[in-house]
């Protein structure tokens, strides 16, 4: 959690992010959501091969169950397979909700 908090306000200055927020889980304080929001499928598309994302991936193997990504866009949505594209990576073990 410390790690995603301290990436909200420098990733909300990148271009085009619009919103960055780390949300937790009432019911659970230990699950938590990062929620991003950009103006342009580019301006993540950069943020996701950005070496402040290559933080937040780091972290992945802290977690007591695996990591799930999910991006949502105005026409369709995309899980964990595009970050591995963009960052040029094969199929890894990460399992969506």
């Amino acid at each position: 959690m410390q790690t995603l908090v301290s990436m909200v306000e420098p990733a909300g200055k990148e271009k085009g992010c619009l919103s960055y927020d780390v949300l937790c889980d009432l019911e659970d304080p230990h699950a938590f959501s990062l929620i991003e929001e950009w103006e342009t499928r580019e301006d993540l598309d950069r943020h996701i091969r950005s070496e402040r994302f290559s933080v937040l991936l780091g972290t992945k193997s802290l977690l007591a169950k695996p990591l799930g990504i999910n991006i949502h866009t105005v026409s369709h949505s995309e899980g964990v397979e595009i970050v591995n594209a963009l960052r040029g990576k094969g199929t890894s073990r990460i399992y969506l909700k």
